[in-house]
C-alpha cells in the first residue's frame, strides 16, 4: 500500500445501471474494466461503484445467495486485477457469503496495487428488499488510510442515519465513500442527507447511485442516479443527473483544514446525549 501522503485525491464516482439478472459478474466487470480506463485516464485515484454494481441488487434472494463470495474470493481476486492494471483502486459492492445464512451486503475497498484495505457489511437495511435477501452487519464500518487520507465506508441507507457518519467523523475519518442503489423515488437522499453528513461532521461525501431500470426479482426497479461529490461544507462539489455518467472530481486537504476551523464537533456533549441509545419509543413513526 502506498503510504505517501498527498494534499489531493481525485475520485470517481460511477453512475451506471445495474446488470441485467442471470448475467453474472462477467458483464459488470467488463463494464468496470472500461469504467477504470476511463477513470484513470482522467488522473482518478479511487472509483466507486453503485451498491452491488456487478450482480444486481434486487435480485431475490436465492440470486443474491448463489452469487455471494468470500471477501478474497474470484469477484475480489478480479477486482484486484484490474485495480492494478488501470493503477486505480476500486470501492465496489458485492454480497458476502455468510455460511448458511442470507449473505451479508457489503462493500470492499481494493486498492490501486490490489491489497484489500476496507470490508464493511451494511448495518441499517432497507425495507422488504435488504430484508429478504441479506443479514444485518454487526460492527461499525471501518477507516483505513491511504495516501494520508482516512477513509470511511457506509452502504445507501446507511447514509440516511446521522449515527455512523457521526461515528467515522469521530475515529477521524476525512472522506465517506458511499455505494448506493437509491430509487427514484427519493431524491431528497442525495439533495439534502448526504450534504448534511458532510456538513455536520466536516468531511467529504462522495455518494454513488445507480441509474436506469433494473428487473428485479418481484419488480422493475428505477433507480434515481444524482451520484454527488459533497464538501465539508457541505456544499455539491460535483452532482450527476439520472444518465450514465463518470463524475470526476478532485478534494483538496486544505478545503477540509479550513472546514475543521468552524467544526462543532469539538463543543458536543456527549454526556448528555447517552440515552439516545437506550430509546426504543419511536413515536414520530
Amino acid at each position: 500500500m502506498n503510504t505517501q501522503h498527498t494534499d489531493t485525491l481525485c475520485l470517481a464516482l460511477w453512475q451506471t445501471p445495474l446488470p441485467a439478472p442471470g448475467d453474472g459478474a462477467q458483464p459488470g466487470l467488463q463494464a468496470l474494466d472500461a469504467a477504470l480506463a476511463h477513470a484513470a485516464a482522467l488522473g482518478a485515484h479511487w472509483l466507486v461503484t453503485p451498491e452491488m454494481a456487478l450482480t444486481g441488487y434486487a435480485i431475490g434472494a436465492d440470486r443474491a445467495q448463489a452469487m455471494a463470495q468470500a471477501a478474497d474470493g474470484p469477484l475480489a481476486q478480479a477486482i484486484s486485477r484490474l485495480a492494478q492494471r488501470h493503477g486505480v483502486g476500486v470501492v465496489y459492492g458485492f454480497p458476502e457469503r455468510n455460511g448458511e445464512q442470507r449473505p451479508f451486503n457489503s462493500v470492499q475497498a481494493i486498492h490501486a496495487q490490489g491489497e484489500r484495505l476496507g470490508l464493511y457489511r451494511k448495518t441499517h437495511l432497507y425495507g422488504a428488499i435488504d430484508a429478504a435477501q441479506f443479514s444485518p452487519g454487526k460492527a461499525l464500518p471501518p477507516v483505513f488510510e491511504t495516501d494520508g487520507w482516512r477513509i470511511g465506508l457506509l452502504i445507501c441507507y446507511d447514509v440516511e442515519f446521522p449515527e455512523p457518519a457521526r461515528d467515522l467523523a469521530l475515529r477521524g475519518a476525512d472522506l465517506v465513500l458511499v455505494p448506493t442503489a437509491n430509487m427514484v423515488e427519493f431524491p431528497e437522499v442525495a439533495q439534502r442527507l448526504v450534504p448534511a453528513r458532510a456538513c455536520e461532521n466536516r468531511l467529504f461525501v462522495g455518494y454513488a447511485n445507480a441509474c436506469g431500470q433494473e428487473n428485479g426479482a418481484d419488480h422493475p426497479v428505477h433507480y434515481g442516479g444524482l451520484s454527488t461529490l459533497c464538501g465539508p461544507m457541505g456544499e455539491a462539489l460535483a452532482q450527476a443527473g439520472d444518465t450514465p455518467t463518470l463524475l470526476v472530481h478532485t478534494v483538496s486537504r486544505s478545503d477540509l483544514r479550513a472546514a475543521r476551523q468552524s467544526s462543532q464537533l469539538p463543543q458536543r456533549r456527549p454526556g448528555l446525549y447517552a440515552s439516545l441509545c437506550a430509546r426504543e419509543d419511536h413515536k414520530s413513526v
